[in-house]
């Protein structure tokens, strides 16, 4: 089921770049429409590496979440080592956001 998912996210991710490539290549025509058209790469660039950073994110933190419940569930006096793992994942995401910075 997951890998059906997956696959079909990533079919659908390549369908969309495919799309939007070839109306970038459409428009490009002159200095204005180039430097539109450079800025729409950037932000193109920005949303792609947040989008696969936090479905990065996602997928570590449903494995790590599964396995912090099973941990808290022998003892539960490692709360905190539960909760420190499963918000580790959260630093992709925000990794992933510095492009939209820079």
């Amino acid at each position: 089921m997951k890998m059906n998912v997956l696959r079909n996210g990533l079919r659908m991710m390549a369908v969309l770049m495919i799309a939007t490539s070839i109306v970038g290549i459409a428009t490009a025509e002159g200095e204005a429409d180039n430097q539109q058209t450079v800025d729409a790469w950037k932000g193109l660039g920005a949303g792609i590496a947040v989008g696969l950073a936090a479905i990065g994110a996602g997928i570590s933190q449903a494995n790590i979440g599964a396995a912090a419940v099973g941990m808290l569930a022998e003892d539960s006096s490692k709360f905190g080592t539960a909760i420190i793992f499963t918000a580790l994942p959260e630093s992709i995401v925000i990794l992933g956001l510095l492009p939209l910075f820079m």
